[in-house]
């Protein structure tokens, strides 16, 4: 990979780009678990108000030779702390979610860390197992992106692991 992927504190500025990500069908399926209805823009605005506020949530932008190419970010679910990304479908299988996710991990020093991808998304599945993340089990749910219940695996980032995202 010859573009350096980089981590930076969500500006104002980028919101409007990680709406427009959004706006891609292709990625909604793909994510499956994203916003009820990506078109809402008001719905959207008061959804990064509130976790921008949150401080035990921690958003990076992903940025590629300066410009955003998505976002990643660790937050608490109960006691647990989870993960997510999103990266631009324009940018899909370059590395860059597996370089951004390894560099929040970095960020966040707390294990173990948890995620959870559908079990039809072989390319999350593999950005999270290249950064060190097993299978510890299965859940399902109404998935807003592909408007019905959808099997998912959720997956642990162990205490004892180390960073593999390097690699």
């Amino acid at each position: 990979m010859t573009s350096e992927v980089r981590l930076r504190p969500v500006r104002d500025e980028d919101l409007p780009a990680f709406f427009a990500h959004e706006q891609d069908p292709q990625a909604n399926w793909m994510a499956a678990f994203g916003p009820k209805d990506p078109a809402d823009r008001a719905a959207f605005d008061a959804h990064w108000a509130r976790i921008r506020a949150d401080p035990r949530i921690v958003n990076r932008t992903v940025t590629v030779d300066g410009t955003v190419v998505g976002r990643v970010a660790a937050f608490p679910v109960g006691e647990r702390t989870e993960v997510s990304y999103w990266i631009d479908s324009a940018h899909w299988g370059r590395g860059h979610a597996t370089a951004a996710l390894a560099a929040l991990l970095r960020e966040v020093p707390q294990r173990p860390v948890h995620a959870r991808a559908a079990k039809d998304n072989a390319a999350s599945l593999a950005v999270l197992r290249k950064c060190g993340f097993v299978v510890v089990g299965e859940d399902s749910g109404y998935a807003n992106g592909r408007g019905a219940e959808v099997e998912e695996y959720v997956l642990e980032l162990p205490a004892e692991a180390t960073d593999q995202g390097d690699h």
